[in-house]
């Protein structure tokens, strides 16, 4: 009796369950950014606004917070989209890949409209003494490919660790049975 293969869903629904995974990961990642980033701080006086030597080191906050989200988001999302459409082969790959790029473009889109406020007006507003957040931005691409990479890191640990060294019996006998090389 022939193997029956397991049956494939239709292209299209493989397509809109990943991009609706990343739409809604990337919605509630830019809003977990926009939360949890730590923003400096510049401190207002008379010639307008400068950061301390503390805050220095959070201007890159933000661009952390990203790639930490991201890439965890990814990696599990990845993980599991890729388990699911892993009957497609190379292509669900390219699936779950894109479908990160997505999510990462929705993340930041989602982070700049809650969080980011121009500066100049909030440093001419403010009076000395006062302290002013600095906007929520990223100050590179590279945060972005977090989720690239988390999910193509996904997809490579699963299939590697699922992956066959001996192919799959395509024929109703088994190998055993088959004669052995000549002996000379």
């Amino acid at each position: 009796m022939p193997a029956t293969a397991e049956p494939r869903m239709p292209w299209a629904k493989a397509v809109l369950v990943t991009v609706v995974v990343f739409l809604v990961a990337g919605v509630v990642a830019g809003w977990a950014w926009q939360q949890f980033s730590p923003l400096a701080k510049y401190t207002v006086d008379d010639r307008g606004g400068s950061l301390g030597e503390e805050q220095m080191t959070r201007l890159f906050g933000p661009d952390g917070t990203f790639t930490a989200i991201g890439f965890v988001a990814a990696v599990v999302l990845g993980a599991a989209l890729f388990w699911w459409l892993r009957n497609y082969g190379p292509w669900s790959v390219a699936i779950v890949v894109l479908g990160a790029c997505l999510g990462s473009g929705v993340s930041w889109g989602v982070g700049m409209l809650l969080g980011h406020d121009p500066l100049d007006a909030r440093l001419r507003a403010a009076h000395p003494g006062d302290l002013v957040a600095a906007p929520l931005e990223l100050h590179t691409w590279t945060p972005a490919a977090s989720w690239l990479v988390g999910a193509a890191l996904a997809c490579a640990i699963i299939a590697a660790a699922s992956w066959r060294a001996d192919p799959v019996a395509t024929t109703p006998h088994s190998a055993a049975s088959e004669p052995g090389p000549p002996v000379h």
